[in-house]
């Protein structure tokens, strides 16, 4: 299998030294010796094709505008409030980038077709959304926040489970472009881009997670599955890490748009 490309990584500049990750601070040290020892956690370098992946992000799940999520999910009860547009900025950083390069772009959001049918499984795990602004304005909730609004030339694909891949085109899009690297964004960082993740990783891309340009509505479920990604299914790295990576393929390095 061939080898990956070495990350251009300023460890200082990108804040991604040992002992400097979102989860360090949730390990034990028999954990870190039990991974360490165990072979976890190689990077695995990234391919000359990469294709962005922007999972979910949706006024439904950034609210209407940066407040406190306590007062983002009264009315977006899905929201993750400030830290959704924190990680916008670093998503906007990537997308100029990659529209640069003219590396594909992929978003996903719910069905535009909001019913039982599409709500599918959600109906059973979670409830109390009925009366939300997000249930009575529906097409407002789904639409992908203006400051990453896509392109053209950008894929928007819709889907019913967490995955990207799950039930979606996504996959035959990627072999098309010719892809062999996927840069995940998004949210929630332990539902849609974790399931997303795997999912990338079953297909046998390489796969890149943005730290900072995904994000949760709860902290320690956001830590804690960077690490697991970190472990066994991606290289976490910070938008610095991936500009720079990007900065080192030529500017037609996936040759189709989106």
């Amino acid at each position: 299998m061939q080898s990956g490309l070495e990350w251009p990584v300023d460890l200082q500049k990108s804040g991604q030294a040992e002992g400097k990750h979102a989860w360090d601070d949730l390990l034990t040290p028999l954990d870190r010796e039990v991974y360490r020892d165990a072979g976890y956690g190689a990077r695995g370098g990234g391919g000359q094709r990469p294709a962005l992946i922007v999972v979910d992000v949706t006024y439904e799940f950034t609210g209407l505008q940066p407040e406190p999520i306590l007062e983002s999910i009264k009315h977006y009860p899905n929201s993750c409030g400030e830290v959704a547009w924190d990680g916008m900025a670093q998503i906007r950083r990537l997308l100029d980038a990659c529209h640069e390069r003219s590396i594909p772009v992929f978003y996903t959001k719910a069905m535009d077709q909001l019913t039982s049918v599409t709500r599918g499984s959600w109906g059973w795990k979670k409830r109390g959304d009925e009366t939300s602004a997000a249930a009575t304005d529906w097409q407002r909730a789904n639409t992908i926040p203006e400051p990453i609004t896509p392109a053209d030339g950008d894929t928007v694909i819709q889907k019913t489970k967490p995955s990207a891949f799950f039930g979606t085109p996504l996959a035959s899009y990627l072999i098309g472009a010719g892809a062999d690297t996927v840069i995940v964004t998004g949210t929630t960082t332990s539902g849609c881009v974790r399931a997303t993740v795997i999912d990338a990783f079953s297909h046998n891309f390489r796969t890149i997670v943005v730290e900072d340009g995904v994000f949760d509505r709860g902290d320690a479920p956001h830590r804690l599955n960077l690490f697991d990604m970190h472990a066994k299914y991606a290289d976490i790295l910070t938008t610095y890490d991936v500009l720079a990576y990007l900065a080192t393929l030529p500017s037609t390095a996936a040759g189709v748009s989106g």
